[in-house]
């Protein structure tokens, strides 16, 4: 790491430097909204207080005078924190919070929570000043693809009446593509455009006929016959209800399922109780059971939902995400439905626990293969591994330099490890 003075990270002279920089930072100008907050950074001796006031930077100094709460942790653990490619489960407040015992919250941690966009933005600066104001320290800014302008992607939308658990649901789905046929499963709060450029891709394009929906209440689905706002709660058995009444509602004939998250735990149900009629399962970012993941900030009045939940989100990406696709991951979380992503959770976090169950899958009959990112920190590589080790037969991979969201934070890295697996899939199945 190399720190921008010589006194070292949130020193005094490192306060005035980072006032500079976020002073000078158009994204935390515009997020500010009218926030008013003062947090400290507390890091072995040094302690360093950012306040903001009606949205803007009011100062940074050189004490803890003032905080409402205060992020603490030996020197040694911000310094991989602020290094430029921090390791993982180093990369973001949030992530420490969960996994590193040496760190700590003191104070009001809701505030930490209801100001986490300001707090993020922040220290990311601060990283980017301890590495001499190098570009990567603040995300890369490629590669991103784009087709020409005037292009006209292959991906096509339509709606289907789909009844499930005996309501009449508009569920929203979009295909592209031909030949075997592959379902994808969004993540909790999510919906279709999480594929999108797997569904552009060329390679797939020939050999697949790709099809993602929207959950009821997400994205473009509409809520079911007599919904009310709020209503949204998944389980294991309506998960496994809406996948199955899309599958035959859309005709689709043995597909493979791959989903992420919360689609990829679903996925391992699927295997054990549909396997006979799916091609094989890819379960990314999956396991059988993990506490602790629970978010009452995404359902609460003291918190905005669309920044609460997207700066969780923010949390569980790749430190090497592009900066791009970061941002419009974060923007698609902040469009999230009242109470959905809570909903969803409640799924994951309490709801699923097949840890007596994995064990029966049958991978003759329904392959699987799980697939973690690196820098997961709710779902470990760790935790997949253990999983896939108790079903005889499944396949486990981590992917390098990955988050929680594979296939939208660097599809390209992903598909070294997906074209293969369909690969096997289809060999399986002809």
């Amino acid at each position: 790491m190399k720190t921008s003075t010589s006194s070292g990270p949130f020193s005094p002279a490192f306060a005035v430097d980072w006032e500079q920089a976020c002073r000078a930072d158009a994204e935390l100008n515009h997020l500010g909204g009218r926030a008013d907050i003062c947090f400290a950074v507390h890091a072995g001796a040094a302690v360093a207080t950012v306040e903001f006031a009606d949205g803007k930077l009011r100062g940074i100094r050189a004490s803890a005078k003032g905080a409402v709460f205060t992020l603490c942790a030996p020197m040694e653990v911000w310094e991989r924190f602020l290094q430029a490619v921090p390791p993982a489960p180093y990369h973001h407040v949030l992530a420490m919070k969960m996994r590193v015992p040496e760190f700590s919250v003191a104070g009001d941690e809701q505030k930490l929570l209801q100001f986490a966009h300001l707090v993020r933005r922040s220290l990311e600066l601060a990283r980017w000043l301890a590495n001499g104001r190098a570009a990567a320290a603040l995300r890369p800014d490629g590669p991103v693809a784009a087709p020409a302008t005037g292009a006209v992607e292959p991906i096509a939308g339509r709606y289907a009446w789909i009844e499930i658990e005996g309501r009449r649901h508009r569920i929203y789905y979009e295909q592209a593509g031909r030949g075997r046929d592959l379902l994808f499963l969004h993540t909790a709060g999510a919906d279709t455009r999480q594929f999108h450029r797997l569904m552009n891709d060329a390679e797939l394009l020939r050999e697949w006929r790709m099809t993602a929906f929207d959950l009821p209440w997400h994205g473009k689905s509409l809520p079911p016959e007599r919904g009310v706002p709020g209503e949204w709660r998944l389980t294991t058995d309506r998960y496994v209800a809406c996948i199955d009444a899309a599958i035959r509602g859309l005709e689709l004939e043995r597909p493979v399922l791959m989903g992420s998250s919360m689609g990829g735990q679903i996925c391992l149900e699927m295997a054990l109780r549909f396997g006979d009629a799916l091609g094989g399962v890819i379960a990314c970012e999956a396991c059988d059971r993990i506490t602790g993941r629970e978010v009452p900030f995404a359902k609460h009045a003291l918190f905005n939902q669309a920044l609460a939940v997207p700066e969780w989100i923010y949390g569980l990406m790749s430190p090497l995400t592009p900066r791009a696709r970061a941002i419009e991951i974060w923007w698609e979380y902040s469009q999230g439905g009242y109470g959905v992503f809570y909903g969803d959770v409640e799924f994951y976090a309490h709801d699923w626990d097949a840890r007596e169950r994995v064990q029966r899958i049958d991978t003759q009959r329904c392959p699987v293969i799980m697939l973690t990112g690196e820098y997961d920190f709710s779902c470990t590589p760790e935790a997949s591994r253990a999983t896939a080790a108790k079903i005889p037969g499944a396949e486990f991979q981590m992917i390098k330099g990955l988050g929680h969201f594979p296939m939208t934070e660097n599809p390209e890295v992903l598909l070294e490890y997906l074209r293969p697996a369909l690969a096997r899939l289809r060999a399986r199945g002809e």
